[in-house]
């Protein structure tokens, strides 16, 4: 997700976790407390999600954070980070291709409409429609009849549905895939595949700002921009009874310190973002209401190589990669709280190979310098990096800049963006020319994830690739690793389209995130996975 997304694109420099372990810290729970018991409402941290919240055009953090808690998809992860069914009843196939799901009864919008399997296919072939835009539309490429809802740019679209999708019966939903893809019910569990009732396609702006969804909370109100966004339980969700929280409070903010600060004076209950002014001391100040967990998400540099012919050249990408100290931003910047990135693919996920980046993400002043010159460099010897302000990269990204400005002997500035969805928007429309910051959260966990969404065609012009990255080599990879017929010939595959990506470094992955994160003493316990907050795990003192 960018963010990084869920997947996801990454707001934060800090970002969300996923293997529920034990929390982390220690010393005094009374700093920055106050004390007081819960009316049930509490609030988080968020930063302004890029778009409205429509399930199938987000796709970031802080926007994904809120959709979490308005829709429910057919299967979710546990606070194993396992997936299992969450309103599928069974999802079954023979083949890998043709699947059939059975919903659960007893799940209504929040305007008493029945979510039924129409619900879904409604949902899926707006998101996939080319000429919906949805940021998620890349993630319905596997069903049959994709294509014909993106015949390509400037063509129109003749058909408003993908042939491969079928609501059998109210509560049965057939899906017919365009090959085998074993890893489908893992892709189900985001959010992009989320139902939508019949009062969306009427005005989908309008809903955008006050959705209608069939999770375990409800609107309250409408999204208010760059200030907050609430909700409260749903009492005729199935399961309600199992969620402690009786209302959440989305404060938005544009300053991770800020909200660190609100978090520790009591004024704010959950903190998925602790900035790295407050790394050396969170523990310390949070004691047993401190979070530290191993997480999915990677940091990239990332360049616009559709539009800015200045990066084609692999061994000028390759360069600047060599020119950045990764240890030295995970352990001086980070202060620990970041690992070295030495792949495409988080540590955390089957297939990941220590060391696959090898020379290209290890630090090799003299090699850097080799390759720029060979590259034939950049205009003027002079580089620029965009980041987003309200996340908290400043500090790594001023370090990683004055790394390359050493190693290479070349002019690099650090250019902020007030918001995360400033830098996005201006990708998106082919603004922004110079390198840029990026990180990825999974949206599932699965190696594809870390590979289709960011990197493959499908993912440019409705999607997450940035940088407009192609390769065809790399796109067949996919496919194979698609079709195989077992998770071990899969990952073979996907770590051979690994390969690629570590050949020609489209982006380059600098460091693995951790989670470092905290909460209130309104808060007993809690856990955290793919990127969520997993709200049914939440109990309150």
């Amino acid at each position: 997700m960018r963010g990084a997304k869920s997947a996801k694109w990454v707001v934060g420099a800090t970002i969300v976790a996923l293997a529920a372990t034990a929390c982390g810290g220690g010393g005094s729970d009374s700093k920055g407390s106050t004390g007081s018991k819960s009316n049930g409402i509490v609030s988080m941290e968020i930063g302004e999600p890029q778009n409205t919240l429509i399930p199938s055009n987000t796709y970031e953090t802080e926007g994904a954070e809120v959709i979490s808690t308005l829709f429910t998809g057919l299967t979710k992860l546990n606070e194993k980070n396992e997936v299992v069914n969450d309103l599928a009843q069974s999802i079954d196939t023979k083949d890998s291709k043709v699947w059939t799901i059975k919903l659960k009864p007893g799940y209504t919008f929040h305007n008493g409409e029945a979510v039924t399997a129409k619900s879904f296919v409604d949902a899926w072939n707006y998101g996939a429609n080319q000429e919906n835009a949805q940021q998620t539309n890349a993630m319905f490429s596997h069903i049959q009849g994709y294509t014909d809802l993106n015949p390509g740019e400037k063509k129109k679209v003749t058909t408003k549905a993908m042939s491969g999708l079928k609501a059998v019966d109210d509560t049965t939903l057939q899906v017919t895939l365009d090959a085998p893809f074993s890893a489908f019910p893992t892709q189900l569990s985001f959010y992009g595949f989320a139902p939508l009732p019949k009062v969306f396609y009427d005005n989908p702006k309008a809903f955008g700002e006050a959705p209608i969804g069939n999770g375990p909370y409800k609107m309250s109100g409408s999204f208010k921009h760059n200030e907050s966004i609430s909700v409260v339980k749903y009492d005729k969700y199935p399961t309600a009874s199992s969620y402690a929280v009786k209302g959440i409070n989305f404060k938005i903010y544009s300053n991770s310190d800020t909200s660190y600060k609100d978090l520790v004076a009591g004024n704010l209950d959950i903190d998925d973002s602790i900035p790295t002014s407050g790394l050396a001391t969170y523990k310390n100040d949070l004691g047993s209401r401190a979070i530290d967990e191993s997480d999915s998400g990677v940091g990239y540099i990332g360049f616009p190589l559709k539009y800015n012919k200045a990066f084609e050249n692999k061994d000028l990408r390759k360069a600047i990669s060599m020119a950045i100290d990764r240890k030295t931003i995970a352990d001086k910047i980070f202060l620990g709280s970041r690992m070295p990135a030495d792949d495409f693919i988080s540590p955390i996920i089957e297939g990941y190979r220590q060391g696959a980046c090898g020379d290209a993400c290890t630090l090799n002043a003299a090699k850097a310098k080799e390759l720029y010159k060979k590259s034939g460099g950049l205009p003027n010897d002079t580089l620029e990096i965009g980041y987003n302000a309200d996340g908290d990269h400043k500090g790594w990204i001023e370090a990683v800049a004055n790394q390359i400005q050493q190693n290479l002997g070349i002019k690099v500035t650090a250019k902020p963006f007030e918001q995360f969805q400033t830098i996005l928007n201006d990708l998106d429309a082919k603004k922004y020319g110079g390198a840029f910051r990026m990180g990825w959260n999974m949206d599932y966990p699965n190696m594809e994830n870390y590979l289709r969404p960011i990197f493959s065609k499908d993912a440019i012009a409705n999607g997450s690739n940035y940088a407009g990255y192609t390769n065809e080599k790399f796109e067949q990879l996919l496919k194979d690793g698609d079709q195989a017929t077992t998770s071990e010939a899969a990952i073979k595959k996907y770590q051979e389209a690994d390969d690629v990506l570590l050949d020609e470094m489209p982006y380059i992955p600098v460091y693995f995130y951790k989670l470092n994160a905290g909460y209130s003493s309104k808060i007993k316990s809690m856990k955290i996975a793919g990127g969520q907050v997993l709200w049914d795990t939440v109990k309150l003192s």
